[in-house]
């Protein structure tokens, strides 16, 4: 089961103010949750998109959420917004300069105040990681001078900031971007007091930037130290640091951001999955779907269908299913028994809403079907170096792993292809010859030797252990 945490972060000298965070490992996502004890007022900030648990809470603590509020327009994920506003009446709100929503929002102004009661709420505008990024600084109390904390959204995270390239594909520069990202964090974030907690909106393995901490929130002095984007430095030489080095965003990026722009159906998390028998997968499958086996990859290289992609829901599942599936693909799952639901909402917080239901009893299946069975093969580091010393057909080695990874060391005669754009770069590589993905640990390397199957290529392994473990015995 995926690990989420929905921690209450106490302030002993602010009885009224409600503060929750939640936060997804799958996603490294981060919302929250504010609220005044006094008036029962409360905002959610950057919600994702199943929003039960913040109902719930909300009820629990007798609070009424009247404001759903985004920090910019998300690319990694899908908002709740929409689904809030449902389910609760509450407006709707992002920076004043958020462009292109087909649906109502009310715009927040810098500086404008959003008073729940004793707590207050205080928008600050940061562009950079988009043009549109806005921060909430928090206040416990009327008379404070220093903040509780400040939400940055996407602007500055534990260990890193916002990378500024997302949008250079839609006439705005990284370059441009990056020197506001610089204006916004010394001129708004960086003249908060250094007590000031940081609460950003994604950690460690998120793709918006390069150098995520674990730690889920920080103080403005400690980044003021520990951060090295924020270490002394002209804005020119900003600008090099923050653009150099960033990891390949998946492929369902620019799909999510447009996405959350537009007034889409709701997600319905009470939504019964169909079962599909081995016949309707098959249907499904001729009229285009892809099969999804979100089996660990161990039980997968065991015995899987023909033509199933292997994407573990041990794993950062739904960023990964994003990059080896189509967006708008219809998709059967194949799941250990009682997971299938956790799948879908899942996969349904990145978007990707075209699950026709899954398989019932996929071991019944391939004991039954032997036929349509297949085992993936699997190499150890030393099965490896035989095979590439080995004078007989050349093996095509492929590395998974994100250029900024590949550029710290990788194995002679890899073609760098990162998880990421391999759905779209096949055409790259020989189908007809053997061929051996890694990645750095295991688990992107299943997911792609098992793209390459699917896809024709008749000779495909994955390297158990990964880049890790060739670095241990190479």
């Amino acid at each position: 089961m995926e690990r989420t945490a929905n921690e209450t972060l106490d302030a002993p000298t602010a009885p009224a103010l409600v503060f929750q965070q939640y936060y997804l490992d799958c996603l490294s996502h981060a919302s929250y949750l504010i609220g005044d004890r006094t008036t029962g007022r409360a905002v959610v900030v950057d919600p994702r998109r199943d929003v039960e648990e913040y109902l719930a809470d909300a009820d629990a603590l007798g609070l009424t959420i009247e404001l759903a509020i985004e920090t910019h327009f998300h690319a990694d994920f899908l908002s709740g917004h929409l689904e809030l506003a449902q389910a609760t009446g509450a407006e709707i709100a992002y920076g004043a300069a958020a462009t292109g929503a087909e649906f109502d929002f009310r715009p927040l102004h810098h500086g404008e105040r959003i008073v729940l009661g004793e707590v207050w709420l205080e928008v600050r505008a940061t562009p950079g990681h988009t043009p549109e990024s806005i921060s909430v600084v928090v206040y416990a109390g009327a008379a404070d001078d220093v903040p509780y904390g400040v939400l940055t959204g996407d602007t500055l995270f534990i260990g890193d900031v916002g990378r500024p390239d997302l949008l250079a594909s839609i006439g705005v520069t990284a370059e441009d971007l990056a020197g506001r990202l610089y204006e916004s964090l010394h001129e708004q974030l960086l003249t908060l007091p250094d007590p000031t907690r940081v609460f950003p909106a994604h950690g460690a393995g998120s793709a918006c930037g390069k150098n995520l901490s674990t730690e889920t929130w920080s103080t403005i002095g400690d980044q003021r130290s520990a951060n090295y984007a924020l270490a002394p430095m002209t804005r020119d030489q900003f600008i090099d640091v923050v653009t150099e080095g960033q990891p390949n965003a998946p492929a369902y990026f620019s799909y999510d951001a447009q996405r959350n722009r537009e007034d889409r159906p709701l997600l319905d998390e009470g939504a019964a999955l169909a079962t599909l028998d081995l016949e309707a997968l098959d249907a499904a499958v001729a009229d285009g779907a892809a099969v999804l086996d979100t089996r660990d990859d161990a039980e997968f290289a065991a015995g899987h269908l023909r033509g199933a992609v292997n994407v573990g829901l041990g794993g950062r599942f739904a960023e990964y299913a994003g990059s080896v599936v189509g967006p708008q693909q219809p998709i059967v799952l194949v799941c250990e028994p009682g997971t299938e639901h956790e799948a879908a909402v899942r996969l349904a917080r990145i978007g990707f809403d075209r699950v026709l239901g899954y398989l019932d009893d996929v071991y019944g299946v391939l004991a039954t079907h032997p036929e349509r069975a297949a085992r993936s093969s699997r190499l150890t580091v030393a099965a490896l170096a035989e095979r590439l010393a080995d004078g007989g057909v050349p093996v095509q080695l492929v590395d998974v792993r994100n250029d900024a990874e590949v550029r710290l060391g990788a194995i002679d005669g890899a073609i760098a292809i990162p998880l990421a754009q391999l759905r779209t770069r096949l055409a790259e590589l020989d189908p007809a010859r053997p061929t051996v993905v890694h990645c750095a640990g295991g688990y992107r390397s299943s997911v792609a030797a098992s793209m390459l199957e699917a896809n024709g290529f008749a000779d495909v392994s994955d390297l158990l252990g990964g880049y890790g473990a060739w670095c241990t015995v190479a």
